[in-house]
């Protein structure tokens, strides 16, 4: 095994040239594991987008890194919370902690996705592609 080379900052390591510097998931959330004071569970099917007041440029960037890739990533299009982990290569865990942080500061609004039960019966729909079929 090789040894780490230290590079940047006295005591940042780095273990792969490619990889930067390792950072532990409980520092990104400050060794929190829940989401705010509120306790707000987020699904992993739960839809993120950017509030409609969303951050300016000054709010944002007081914001940790982890936080702006979480808000460049639904600047761009609705994702879930699923979706968001894996496009910013982090825990779940941690996104969940982190999403937390950003509802709490009204950054981004979470709605839940259509529950199956509230969706229109597949009879129904069927019955309405014969109708635009037919004219």
């Amino acid at each position: 095994m090789t040894e780490p080379t230290g590079t940047g900052a006295p005591g940042s390591h780095w273990y792969d040239a490619e990889a930067g510097p390792l950072v532990r998931p409980y520092a990104m959330t400050g060794g929190r594991t829940r989401p705010g004071p509120g306790n707000v569970r987020f699904d992993l099917i739960a839809l993120v987008d950017i509030a409609a007041d969303g951050p300016g440029q000054a709010e944002e960037s007081l914001l940790g890194p982890e936080h702006r890739a979480l808000l460049e990533l639904c600047r761009h299009e609705t994702q879930s919370v699923a979706e968001l982990a894996a496009d910013a290569d982090l825990p779940v865990g941690v996104v969940r902690v982190l999403l937390g942080d950003l509802l709490e500061a009204g950054h981004v609004r979470v709605r839940r996705p259509v529950p199956p039960a509230q969706l229109p019966d597949e009879r129904l729909l069927r019955e309405v592609i014969a109708g635009l079929r037919a004219l």
